[in-house]
């Protein structure tokens, strides 16, 4: 008896053409599922994207606005609240630049209409 190659016989290509076609079904399934799935995530927040620039000589509202992270119609308890949580982050004490501490105390002086800019120390 002579072996049996099994690529010889006559059925191995429908064989075949079915594994082939069982195979891709199934990476379609897959595939299908993978999209659902990232169509039912909730979409990511957009990053805030932070100010370019350096600062202006004069500070102007807007500029403060950007600063503190809030609009230039923001109550005094927003930019109050706003300057606190950036003086958290940039005191000198906790490791902070002295010069981004007086520009965030002059954003919130022009916020809170205390000065009309210009009052850093450097």
């Amino acid at each position: 008896m002579l072996p049996i190659n099994f690529l010889d016989v006559p059925q191995a290509t429908p064989f075949l053409a079915g594994l082939a076609i069982a195979a891709a079904a199934l990476a379609g399934r897959y595939g299908i599922q993978a999209w659902q799935a990232i169509k039912t995530r909730p979409p990511k927040p957009k990053i805030r994207k932070f100010y370019e620039g350096g600062f202006q000589t004069t500070m102007t509202k807007r500029e403060a606005a950007l600063i503190l992270g809030v609009r230039e119609n923001a109550t005094p308890d927003k930019v109050k609240e706003a300057h606190r949580r950036v003086m958290v982050a940039n005191h000198p004490d906790a490791g902070g630049s002295h010069y981004l501490a007086s520009k965030i105390n002059e954003a919130k002086d022009v916020m809170l209409g205390k000065t009309k800019g210009s009052g850093s120390a450097f």
